[in-house]
């Protein structure tokens, strides 16, 4: 009954996160809509539930570190960050404005919480790498936790990073797949194929698989979490399979990878968010 309550509290808080992204988004009037909601329920169970965490001291040694690789996704993290009180909630409403501390692409040097600066795709996953591996000879248990897109994948800096940590047994490092089938030029299977699968790929190099039928269902995504901790010897990757742009009425049923809509676009996507958050808020 105590995780049933927890599921639906986390439920809660994607949808609000979900929100709050548009919003952010809509500040700009046009951004990375597609690969921020995709992630909306992935943050909301690292930062509504598994992560050790502080927002009053963002640096704490012994924290989990969370790198958003696919840093375009940028908007969904500062939402995620000013609901869970690192700033307040409005100051990202100047995403991508002169002298903003939220810049299209996440920045660890302008945003309070932002762990590693990421937006040269494939960057962010060596990172990721690279602090596993001193978490790991500093004697400490903190987790990190990498978010790569499956455009992303493409990137051969992507499997180095992969072939690496496999070696060096990162049992401490969680790689999240938004498997959304879509990127900037097009699906996926059509720009650049992965073959039997990028979890395939991951396996091949070493790790552990979880691949989740449903990437925007938090308690999926919280099972396969706890199986990662549970795991030794090796890194962990979780595939999500996800809807790009989930929950945005103009870019869901495209599945774009970045939008411009018109205002009366944004009022209803707006009006739509905000529905669905006083709908499950009310379960």
């Amino acid at each position: 009954m105590e995780k049933e309550k927890r599921m639906q509290e986390l439920r809660v808080f994607a949808e609000q996160i979900r929100l709050e992204t548009l919003k952010v988004i809509h500040s700009r009037g046009f951004g990375h809509v597609g690969g921020s909601l995709s992630m909306a329920d992935a943050m909301a169970v690292l930062y509504g539930e598994v992560m050790k965490i502080d927002p009053k001291n963002p640096r704490w040694e012994d924290r989990d570190w969370f790198v958003l690789s696919k840093g375009h996704g940028g908007p969904v993290m500062y939402a995620t960050l000013g609901l869970k009180g690192y700033y307040p909630m409005e100051e990202a409403y100047t995403l991508n404005q002169p002298h903003s501390k939220f810049p299209s692409h996440t920045d660890r040097r302008m945003t309070t919480g932002v762990d590693l600066t990421t937006g040269s795709l494939g960057q962010g996953m060596s990172e990721a790498v690279g602090a596993a591996l001193g978490n790991k000879l500093q004697g400490r248990d903190s987790h990190v936790f990498v978010a790569i897109g499956d455009g992303e994948a493409d990137e051969g800096q992507i499997w180095e990073a992969a072939q690496f940590a496999a070696h060096y047994k990162l049992d401490h490092l969680i790689c999240l797949v938004d498997d959304n089938k879509r990127q900037l030029d097009g699906a996926c299977a059509d720009v650049m194929g992965h073959g039997k699968g990028i979890g395939a790929k991951f396996d091949a190099f070493g790790w552990n698989v979880i691949d989740l039928p449903d990437g925007n269902d938090v308690e999926q995504i919280y099972d396969a979490i706890q199986e990662a901790y549970r795991t030794e010897g090796m890194p962990t990757c979780i595939i999500l399979n996800t809807i790009k742009g989930k929950g945005a009425t103009f870019a869901e049923p495209t599945g774009a990878h970045s939008s411009q809509p018109t205002e009366e676009e944004w009022t209803e996507a707006l009006a739509a968010a905000e529905a669905r958050f006083a709908a499950i808020s009310a379960q």
